[in-house]
């Protein structure tokens, strides 16, 4: 039954984080399947327990496939898909945990909190950088067979 409020939540997030920022209507519903199925991916994959980092790393590189594939079935920029997909993975509480820390000179626990919001962060880039060399490798291999043909 969690498994299930976490989709739902994650999906609503997404939604509201795109309605916020201004996306066509027509690419909510997607971008709302994008951002649940990244966060369920990161929390599978946290189960098998690999690490937050790897979660995210590999949660990311699920997002940035899958907005690559609805861009091109719905002829819309992949941007508008990858960003508020990535709202349920940015590590909002760490990141206040991080600032409130370092406010109260609690340094140690300030510090510990920023590793993993730069942890996090990191691990969320190399998925898109990742997902962006795949996108460039598929299109010089349809470049390729273009003009082969």
């Amino acid at each position: 039954m969690n498994i299930i409020f976490q989709f739902i939540y994650s999906y609503l997030g997404t939604v509201a984080f795109g309605v916020i920022t201004n996306i066509p209507r027509k690419a909510l519903n997607v971008c709302g399947i994008t951002g649940a199925i990244g966060w369920m991916i990161f929390i599978l994959t946290r189960e098998l327990e690999t690490g937050d980092a790897f979660a995210n790393f590999f949660s990311a590189l699920c997002i940035g496939l899958l907005s690559i594939y609805f861009s091109r079935k719905k002829k819309m920029p992949t941007i508008i898909f990858n960003i508020p997909s990535l709202v349920p993975l940015v590590p909002g509480g760490p990141a206040y945990q991080a600032v409130r820390s370092f406010v109260l000179d609690n340094y140690i626990s300030g510090l510990h909190s920023a590793m993993t919001v730069i942890m996090t962060a990191g691990s969320i880039a190399a998925g898109f950088m990742v997902t962006n060399m795949v996108e460039k490798l598929l299109k010089r291999m349809a470049a390729k067979r273009q003009q082969q043909k």
